[in-house]
């Protein structure tokens, strides 16, 4: 297979590398990377058997090789994925519950996030293709709850990289707040008055600024983006469903992923695994009380609405960055109307080309989990099988069961995305017990924190928040006091 082109899902004149889609970030016309189906590399139903009993960066290799063999060096990549997965550092269990269904625990990583599997692939390329073009970046990444910490950890240290996180004030817990604002170094915390729509915008509205990053630092492309919008945390999110497949007892069979979706990265690389030639039978996207996307696989329309708070507080997404990919992939074209002169969203998900709805409803399900359900199922769950899940793994459980009717006779795994831990509040009102916070949450407890304040208040709309001009303005002078003293 020769060398895969990424294009921009608002500009298919675009194609570009994977190296130049990851250094870019976001693509043109404030589109997003994404790569033909027909490109998408397949793998042997051999390839794919041969991977029970390997590791999970033996398994990395094996999915990630065939988007990066042409442009890193086999060896090179083995050992940067063996870095990245070390599983010393970021274990990962597949855990048979009951019947056919499994749980895959993506929350023992540094973070005790699944946002750990991508981040830390993403810093190690990034910081690769940066060293050897002699470069430097600034990472934009805006946070719902888990992928700022995630991000933060994964690019600490890293020498070719700064790192500058949006979070929504007050919207997530504070061990999630802690590890990105007690890092220091390179990670800059901002607190941003604002749900996460508010802050995902103003991440794009940066990132699609290249004449603030010239003024600055004499460098149109030195920012980018580590939000699910980046390729480079996609293509690991197919990772997973290879591993859980590779682990689960009825791993001979065709199996369900439920999988509690927000920003729908890792809906999305369940997509591309299944692409791949991984037996998925169907993927279950679960969400909260933000119903768009049922919804619009219900009725055909999409319709963006206020988001709603819930318990699964990295799911409080109202218009998931990755549904561009997902209706692209299925042939259709969505986009964000803007103010030419700001950049700013003026309507968010205009569909001018429908995708092949038969298609998807065929490969997806996608089922909404109210707020009182995300406690019942984490009791119900606790009290048949003394098993903890967090919020957004009672999303994927309540989802499942709600499919199958109850049942669990049909091989299944459930991605349980967050330690227990980092939600105390909500499993003490579920079970009546209080998880134990993960060790590296303890010390960061008793940390001196580091934050940039955005003040400024967001436009108040009919349809919800929305980033307002002086927002735009405060953050990006609080920028250049980063940078420029």
């Amino acid at each position: 297979m020769g060398e895969i082109a990424y294009y921009s899902t608002n500009n298919p004149a675009e194609r570009v590398n994977f190296e130049t889609a990851l250094l870019t970030g976001m693509a043109s016309n404030y589109g997003l990377y994404m790569m033909a189906r027909k490109d998408i590399p397949v793998l042997s139903r051999e390839r794919i058997e041969a991977m029970k009993g390997m590791s999970y960066a033996g398994i990395a290799y094996e999915v990630l090789e065939p988007f990066l063999g042409r442009e890193v060096p086999p060896a090179r990549l083995r050992s940067l994925l063996d870095d990245a997965y070390d599983a010393r550092r970021i274990p990962t269990a597949v855990q048979k519950v009951t019947g056919k269904t499994h749980i895959i625990w993506l929350t023992r990583g540094p973070t005790y996030s699944f946002k750990d599997y991508a981040a830390r692939f993403f810093g190690r390329m990034l910081n690769y293709f940066l060293g050897e073009r002699g470069l430097r970046r600034v990472v934009i990444v805006a946070t719902s709850g888990d992928t700022g910490g995630a991000v933060a950890d994964a690019l600490l240290g890293l020498d070719n990289i700064d790192n500058i996180v949006f979070y929504p004030k007050g919207s997530i817990s504070e061990g999630q707040r802690r590890q990105m604002t007690t890092l220091r170094g390179n990670v800059h915390a901002f607190e941003v008055n604002g749900d996460f729509d508010v802050c995902q915008a103003l991440a794009k509205n940066i990132l699609g600024d290249t004449s603030f990053a010239l003024d600055l630092f004499g460098d149109r492309e030195r920012f980018t983006s580590a939000n699910s919008i980046s390729v480079g945390r996609l293509v690991p999110q197919a990772v997973y469903p290879f591993y859980a497949y590779s682990q689960m007892e009825t791993s001979s069979e065709p199996f369900i992923a439920s999988i509690p979706s927000g920003n729908f990265g890792n809906m999305m690389g369940t997509v591309l695994a299944r692409q791949m030639g991984l037996p998925v039978e169907t993927i279950i996207c679960g969400v909260n009380e933000n119903t768009e996307f049922p919804d619009f696989l219900a009725s055909g329309t999409y319709t963006v609405r206020p988001s709603i708070k819930s318990p699964s507080s990295a799911m409080i997404v109202s218009h998931p960055s990755n549904l561009a990919r997902l209706i692209d992939f299925y042939g259709g074209h969505i986009y964000d109307e803007r103010d030419r002169s700001t950049g700013n969203v003026t309507r968010p998900g205009i569909i001018d080309r429908m995708p092949d709805m038969q298609a998807m409803r065929r490969d997806i399900v996608s089922l909404g989990i109210n707020n009182p359900r995300h406690f019942e199922t984490m009791k119900d769950v606790y009290e048949r099988y003394r098993i903890i899940l967090d919020p957004h793994g009672a999303v994927g459980w309540a989802a499942l069961e709600e499919y199958l009717g109850g049942k669990h006779d049909r091989p299944a795994v459930i991605y349980e995305t967050a330690d227990p831990g980092k939600f105390p509040d909500d499993v003490r009102r579920a079970i009546g017990v209080v998880p134990e916070l993960p060790p590296g949450m303890r010390e960061q407890a008793n940390l001196p924190e580091r934050i940039y304040s955005i003040g400024a208040e967001p436009e108040h709309t009919p349809a919800g928040l929305k980033l307002s001009p002086a927002q735009v303005g405060e953050a990006k002078e609080k920028i250049r006091k980063i940078y420029n003293p």
